[in-house]
């Protein structure tokens, strides 16, 4: 039986530095290694194996501060494994951004062999290379005003359309392509954009298949409560209007990859994602306004 693969000297002591934001990146990546103390990021254990060292190594290439380092304190580019797929029609770009306050971005694949990206990472020409190598990229959906940062950016790069609803227009006035009103809409084949104000005036997720849902911030895995919940605390616009926008809309959802900007990704049979939408429903009909409270997310 052969060992397993061990960790080299070189990529011991990791550690996280004064630099990081407390965006929980890092912890959906590497749950067992890192952990939230003082409202930061902080290694908890060094890697064991090879496959540990892997996990590291993606969490401090999703970092957007790049605050995740080996004791050389250099990262090896040879290790950067985004994007990464989470399943034969969905990647994980990884590099996040600090403009998009940390936010995670996809690629989907259709079924023509293009893509189309859902928010953005940090903006590279290096990236924007690499994620084509894997097929045109043809629009890039933006689910709301936060993420926006680098959206013209790669849309130009890729000469793609760039999505956007009004709600958050001043964000990305030189959008192709404008979301209007509250009605669901489909805007390629098997791809529906669901306008759902609440976080922000101009909140929309995208759901493909009937079964990928990209939620920006709208709502989110706790690893915390085990269960799908809306970031009460950092609802800029109006957590009425979002019960008010979940009302309308979760009973028409079906989905089973639930795929947020913040908070951590699941996978669960469609069945069970629409039960518990019906309940993130009920709870968050009972909510009331809040001041905006970032350590009051139960990540």
């Amino acid at each position: 039986m052969k060992d397993a693969p061990t960790v080299r000297p070189e990529e011991t002591g990791w550690s996280v530095d004064e630099r990081c934001t407390n965006c929980d990146v890092a912890r959906q990546l590497a749950p067992d290694l890192i952990t939230e103390a003082d409202g930061r990021s902080e290694i908890l254990r060094q890697p064991r194996d090879a496959a540990e060292e892997r996990l590291l190594y993606a969490a401090a290439f999703a970092c957007p501060t790049r605050s995740i380092r080996p004791a050389s304190g250099r990262l090896d580019a040879k290790r950067d494994l985004y994007p990464l797929a989470l399943d034969d029609a969905v990647l994980f770009c990884g590099h996040n951004s600090r403009r998009t306050a940390g936010a995670n971005s996809y690629l989907l694949r259709r079924p023509s062999g293009n893509l189309m990206m859902v928010d953005t990472p940090r903006w590279s020409e290096a990236l924007a290379t690499r994620y084509e190598t894997i097929g045109p990229v043809t629009d890039v959906l933006l689910t709301h005003r936060d993420h926006a940062a680098h959206g013209r950016q790669y849309a130009d790069r890729f000469k793609a359309r760039l999505w956007i609803h009004e709600g958050d227009l001043d964000s990305s006035p030189d959008a192709d392509c404008v979301l209007r009103g509250t009605g669901s809409v489909e805007i390629a084949e098997g791809v529906v954009a669901h306008p759902l104000p609440g976080h922000t005036l101009g909140s929309v997720l995208y759901v493909a298949d009937e079964r990928y849902c990209f939620s920006g911030d709208s709502f989110y895995w706790s690893r915390a409560s085990g269960d799908i919940e809306v970031a009460e605390s950092v609802t800029w616009y109006s957590i009425e209007e979002l019960a008010a926008s979940l009302a309308r809309t979760a009973e028409r959802l079906r989905f089973e990859w639930l795929l947020p900007g913040h908070g951590d990704r699941r996978q669960l049979p469609a069945a069970e994602m629409a039960d518990r939408m019906r309940a993130l429903t009920a709870r968050t009909r009972s909510l009331r306004p809040r001041p905006i409270d970032f350590t009051a997310v139960r990540w």
